[in-house]
């Protein structure tokens, strides 16, 4: 946990180097996380957020997949909204016996119509109580749940990288 910690305070001193008008306290390690939090869910700095990616896609769509194995949107869409909460319950000090998996797989699941809409609102949801329980943080909260968070940030970004490529390849992206 202290080399993740360590790599984030790395990335908030770059930052720092590279934007002189901010004050260095202001690049803590809550103010980094919740800086990748909302870049992946909602805020577009240097890639599209989540939210962007999924939005106007109907189910249809979302369930499209090419001739591999690659999964879909929703597909991709279901495992974030299953990582996401696995991480919320942990957080919350819930009950994970529902999150005991044999195999990633089943965190990839297709979507009718109202359950797509509602994928993208949990999705949305998820996001943005990550981000309220890392502001509401304590320092003690946020040294137990800083790496853990950083790699969900991570996840987010990379498979919603992988949504926009399937819209580009499939003339969905504008």
């Amino acid at each position: 946990m202290m080399k993740y910690i360590l790599i984030l305070i790395g990335m908030g001193i770059l930052v720092s180097c590279t934007n002189k008008t901010r004050n260095t306290n202001d690049l803590d390690v809550r103010s980094l996380l919740l800086q990748q939090l909302k870049n992946t869910h909602n805020n577009q700095e240097w890639f599209v957020p989540s939210i962007k990616a999924i939005e106007n896609l109907s189910a249809e769509q979302s369930n499209r997949r090419d001739s591999t194995a690659n999964h879909s949107i929703g597909e991709l869409t279901s495992h974030l909204i299953f990582w996401n909460e696995k991480h919320l319950k942990a957080i919350k000090g819930e009950d994970l016996s529902d999150f005991q998996i044999e195999s990633n797989e089943v965190t990839f699941k297709k979507y009718k119509d109202l359950e797509w809409k509602t994928a993208v609102q949990k999705l949305d949801h998820q996001q943005s109580e990550l981000e309220m329980l890392i502001e509401n943080a304590t320092p003690e909260q946020i040294d137990q749940w800083g790496s853990a968070i950083a790699n969900l940030a991570a996840h987010n970004a990379y498979h919603t990288g992988q949504i926009i490529y399937i819209r580009k390849q499939n003339g969905w992206w504008k």
